[in-house]
């Protein structure tokens, strides 16, 4: 019987140091898995504040981008307003040079806002011609431009007057 006890007291004296090496190995692995564990919170937090400023940067970049765009769009009514208003200007000084260089009176306009061939209404963006033959005003379409301020209305120009060619 005391064999068996020696030989028993071996066997868990083999087992109590393999379980203290397993244990003292479980104890380095969760010492590794802390300091790794260590390092990803800290990377995280780094992360997270790399997150932050991007965050922040991208506001600040839209909030100036949104600036520059406002900046933008009232220059661009501005120069459409101040383009209305040399446009303007160009068809009141046209409208003034159209009459300098008249060889007879013009008779009274049937409409001054109507174009004599095609009826449209005379505006901005359509320009009066005088006929240098009949002097009726018409549109840049019912006119025909023979030269250095010379225009002629279709009518005239297919009658073939003399002058119209």
């Amino acid at each position: 019987f005391p064999q068996r006890l020696a030989t028993l007291a071996a066997t868990a004296q083999e087992d109590a140091w393999q379980s203290q090496q397993q244990l003292l190995a479980q104890q380095q692995e969760m010492a590794r898995l802390q300091e790794q564990l260590s390092r990803a919170q800290q990377d995280g937090e780094r992360w997270a504040l790399a997150l932050q400023r991007a965050q922040r940067e991208a506001l600040e970049r839209e909030a100036t981008r949104g600036a520059e765009q406002a900046r933008q769009q009232e220059l661009i009514r501005d120069m459409k307003g101040r383009l209305l208003e040399l446009l303007r200007e160009k068809d009141a000084l046209w409208q003034k040079m159209e009459g300098i260089d008249t060889p007879m009176p013009s008779p009274a306009p049937r409409d001054a806002g109507l174009c004599a061939c095609c009826h449209k209404d005379f505006h901005l963006l359509s320009r009066r011609y005088s006929c240098r033959l009949c002097q009726e005003k018409v549109c840049h379409t019912c006119s025909v431009d023979v030269g250095k301020h010379r225009r002629y209305c279709l009518h005239c120009y297919q009658q073939g007057h003399p002058q119209a060619t």
